[in-house]
């Protein structure tokens, strides 16, 4: 069956870091683009990052550059985004979605759906 599995989230301190996993199984990341989302009840998803499938090319969201970094690991199918420099702001669940659509990455943060979807993990960034 088709999987997409999120982990690495849990509590730390604002200043502080996190890597997160995103993990697939039943198809392969190299025919996929990654995206990371961040959502918190009552507001809007945000998108947070992006890997495109063809030239590898990455995103991110505003908010998030020069503090947050997504890599893929092929032979692991796993793609992770690394956080640095947390700040409560950052506090949310976290999601990674796949997505087949060619340049996916240049407007991810519009579209309504991705071909997958993982559960999810929390994010949470004391002051």
């Amino acid at each position: 069956e088709v999987q997409l599995v999120e982990s690495g989230g849990g509590l730390v301190q604002a200043g502080g870091s996190l890597r997160l996993s995103c993990a697939a199984s039943g198809f392969s990341f190299d025919d996929y683009a990654i995206a990371w989302f961040r959502q918190v009840p009552g507001k809007e998803r945000e998108g947070v990052s992006c890997i495109e499938r063809s030239d590898k090319s990455t995103y991110y969201a505003d908010s998030v550059k020069g503090r947050f970094t997504i890599s893929s690991d092929n032979a692991k199918n796993t793609v992770y985004l690394q956080m640095n420099s947390l700040k409560p702001e950052d506090t949310g669940v976290y999601y990674c979605a796949a997505d087949r659509r060619s340049f996916y990455c240049s407007n991810y943060e519009y579209y309504e759906y991705s071909d997958y979807w993982g559960q999810g993990t929390q994010v949470t960034v004391s002051s």
